[in-house]
């Protein structure tokens, strides 16, 4: 049974969600979506439609199904994927002051929900003109910046040329791993945003680390640590991403793995990692959201490619010296 892609969409107050959700609720794609709004008040996707009952369901003229949540977001989703005909995707737009976690893990935990869909990705609609000052003030617009896979930068027609190389490298700062697009009025692609498998462990994707002309040579360095620094204004977020180019010794890494889980999940926005562990020729991938931990192993490293790890945090309190260090102990020995 195919799975239904469900896409997870945050971002401040007055980013530009809702005016996405406009263009995907009437548009003519020619496929079926189900647009859950998961926030209280009245539904704002705009004037002309309004659902009054909780969890009502308003069906569109495009094919599209539109409800609000009010309560439970299982029993929701539970009773969309049993409606006749099915669905191509699930979007759930989040509100403005929510952090997305809990939104994101539902599709984990939930045996019966995770049968019949699969977490797709988390995009982020980001405010171009005013993002820098709500990432000053504002915890939570840091928080969904941080868990995102795919940042919309919305209203660039707002800023200058100056201005948008600032706002994209506060991204960068917060989130060097997700892809970055422009839009005015979030006109961009649905191809762009939508079906992207950024949870699909088989194609998670992490660029190399960026060339260190100081550092030592190839086989004076065990591994190596990158650490963005954020500055004053980061609400104590931190990413962190390890190299490590010696394989590692399965069940020392694994219970690496599972205590950082424990000790540190609560502060873990985001994880993941491609891994080369000892006596095994596929790619171990792990990604999670805070103690959520998906692992398993992938495709067989290819003949050319270059077996190493690399492992990328994001979250608050990390111990970037303790991380780097601990690591180098799940190292093989030879």
């Amino acid at each position: 049974m195919n799975r239904i892609p469900v896409t997870a969409l945050t971002g401040f107050l007055g980013a530009g969600k809702t005016t996405l959700l406009n263009r995907i609720l009437r548009e003519q794609h020619g496929r079926r979506y189900a647009v859950i709004v998961n926030e209280y008040g009245e539904l704002g996707i705009d004037g002309g439609l309004v659902v009054g009952a909780e969890d009502e369901v308003v069906e569109l003229n495009n094919g599209c199904v539109c409800c609000k949540v009010r309560g439970d977001l299982i029993r929701v989703v539970s009773g969309l994927i049993k409606r006749k005909g099915g669905f191509d995707g699930i979007l759930i737009e989040m509100s403005g002051l929510a952090d997305p976690a809990p939104v994101v893990q539902t599709f984990f935990f939930d045996d019966a929900i995770r049968q019949r869909t699969r977490l797709d990705s988390v995009i982020c609609v980001a405010d171009a003109l005013h993002l820098q000052a709500r990432l000053a003030d504002s915890r939570e617009a840091a928080e969904q910046l941080a868990q995102a896979d795919t940042v919309l930068l919305n209203k660039t027609d707002l800023v200058d040329a100056t201005g948008l190389a600032s706002v994209e490298a506060a991204i960068r700062g917060f989130n060097p791993t997700a892809e970055l697009l422009h839009s005015v009025r979030c006109a961009v692609p649905l191809a762009a945003l939508l079906d992207r498998g950024a949870f699909d462990l088989k194609r998670l994707h992490l660029d190399s680390s960026p060339d260190n002309a100081n550092e030592p040579p190839r086989d004076e360095r065990p591994f190596r640590h990158i650490s963005v620094s954020l500055g004053r204004h980061s609400h104590g977020i931190d990413c962190v991403s390890l190299h490590v180019e010696k394989p590692l010794e399965r069940s020392r890494f694994l219970s690496w793995l599972q205590q950082l889980v424990v000790e540190q999940g609560q502060d873990l926005l985001r994880a993941k990692g491609i891994v080369d562990l000892a006596g095994s020729d596929r790619r171990f991938v792990f990604q999670g959201v805070h103690m959520t931990m998906d692992t398993d192993f992938d495709r067989p490293w290819g003949v050319d490619e270059v077996r190493d790890s690399r492992l990328v945090f994001i979250g608050r309190n990390l111990d970037r010296r303790g991380l780097r260090e601990s690591i180098g102990h799940c190292k093989t020995d030879s």
